[in-house]
Formats: structure tokens, sequence, C-alpha cells
């Protein structure tokens, strides 16, 4: 029988890679530093290799991270993402060889030309997470080297009813519900103009199993390849319950945006039979109508 372990269990994509693999029949060790499932921080190198020595797991998926670029995160993100990568495959090496390790990267840690970006593009190094994802991906390399298999999938803007409010995607769509309960209230957000990938969470993980079940591509972009503007967010949630978010949005004068545009060159997933189901509109609905 299959098993995995999955590191950082408890965000929107350990719940549905989780939920994934236990309908394929693989037994599934959820660990994370807080909520339900075993209590166990990755940057321990003690407690991650007792684990994988213990079970000796088909699968491993590290995806425990704080998603932010801000530099007061610079610590937690090494500790997390960086050390948390080589305690993994450094106790794979040692108790585990034939296991199978996916570490999550990011769009964030290449060079951003507004341009569709590929796995192949070159990293830049412009904040502290970005800096632990490369380091991340360079360790992977390297002990892919020594005969371990080692994916990497670089993550795009990817939602779900399970997004913390802090996410404007999230942060909309509640407000659009607090609209249609017959509050009249109004919300200021940044630059509305801002173009991002709004794919669905549980596609992510779907291409997440399609790629650590093959033997043949090791890193790919993972993401829809469309990208739409926060304005076009608010037109699809304000648009299910009838209304104009003009009337209760507007943007603050001094936004700078981290970019103007970020999204995926999604071609050699889908080289390998992965491809999205849920469209725009209907993660819209899903998250205004909470109707997954």
């Amino acid at each position: 029988m299959y098993n995995a372990i999955i590191f950082g269990a408890n965000g929107q994509d350990g719940y549905y890679l989780n939920r994934l693999l236990q309908a394929k029949g693989i037994k599934v060790v959820c660990a994370s530093r807080k909520g339900d499932g075993l209590h166990l921080d990755v940057s321990n190198y003690q407690a991650v290799s007792t684990l994988i020595e213990l079970h000796k797991p088909t699968y491993i998926f590290h995806l425990a991270a704080n998603s932010t670029t801000r530099h007061d995160a610079a610590m937690e993100n090494h500790a997390t993402i960086s050390t948390g990568t080589l305690n993994i495959l450094e106790s794979v090496t040692k108790y585990s060889p034939l296991s199978k390790v996916f570490l999550s990267g990011s769009g964030l840690q290449f060079v951003n030309k507004g341009l569709p970006i590929k796995e192949t593009d070159d990293f830049f190094a412009n904040s502290p997470y970005s800096v632990s994802r490369i380091h991340s991906v360079y360790a992977a390399r390297y002990y892919r080297s020594l005969g371990i298999k080692v994916y990497v999938g670089y993550f795009f803007n990817h939602e779900s009813p399970l997004r913390p409010e802090r996410h404007m995607s999230k942060k909309i769509a509640l407000f659009t519900k607090r609209i249609l309960a017959g509050h009249n209230e109004q919300m200021e957000i940044g630059d509305i103009s801002v173009m991002k990938e709004w794919t669905f969470a549980g596609d992510v993980v779907e291409a997440i199993y399609t790629l650590v079940t093959q033997d043949h591509i090791f890193e790919a972009t993972i993401g829809s390849g469309l990208a739409y503007s926060i304005k076009d967010w608010l037109n699809q949630c304000f648009g299910i319950i009838d209304k104009d978010w003009k009337n209760y949005i507007y943007e603050k004068s001094d936004f700078t945006p981290e970019y103007s545009v970020l999204y995926s060159d999604p071609s050699t997933i889908k080289s390998i039979g992965w491809d999205q189901k849920v469209d725009f509109s209907s993660l819209a609905k899903m998250m205004v109508l909470d109707n997954e």
C-alpha cells in the first residue's frame, strides 16, 4: 500500500492534497506546526528524520511555508523552506532513498518581465522568500544528482474557499457575501489593475500528483496560464449578487503593487496530462457562495 507524508498539511494545498491522496487509497500522515494531525516543525531535523525513518513513505510533500515576501519573515522562511528542505532530503537519503519528494516553489522566485513564466526561466532573489525558494531548488538538484527523485512545482496564485482573509481573493469574496446579506459598507483595496492567476487549489494538487507519478519531468510551473485582474475578480464576484462593485469599493491612492502581472507558462505540466477543471467564473461562485 502506498503511503505519504505531507509537511504543512493544514494549509489549503495540504487539505486538498490529503483529500486527493486518500481518495486514491494512499495512507497519509499529516504533519504541521499547528492544527489537526501530527504537530511537527519541519525545521527540526531529528523530528523529520524520525518520522521518515518510521514510515519510509512512497511520497513526501513539503508544502510548509509562510507565503510572504516581507523582510521580517526572513528567518522563518529560511527555517521552514530552506532548512526544512534539507532536513527532508537528507533524511530521505539516509533512511528512505526510494521515497519521491515534492517541493513547492513559487512564481515569485523568477525574473518577471510581464510574460508567462516557465520553469526554465532565470531566478531572481529579490526577497527573503525568493532566496529561500531558490535555495530549496538548488538543494533539490543536488540531491537529485545523488539519485533521489525530487520534484519541484512552481506555484502561481491559486485559490479556494479555504483561503485566509488576508488574501485579496477571499477578502473580496467575503465582502461580497456581506453586501449580499444586506450590509451597507465600503472597502479600500490597492491597485485593481494587477493581473495574476486565479487557479483552483484542488486543480493544483491534481497537478502535483500528476508530476510525482511519472519519472521524466522533475520541475514544472503549475498554473492555468491565464491572467485576470483584481477588477475582473470584482466583476465576477459582484456579478453573482447582481450589484455594482463601484458603489462599495474604492482604491488606495498611494498603493504600489509588488508586481503588475504574474502568470505561468504551464506547457510542461500540461504535456504530461494535467489541465485545470475549474475556470475563473466557477471559482468565484465557489468562493462567494461556498459552493464547492
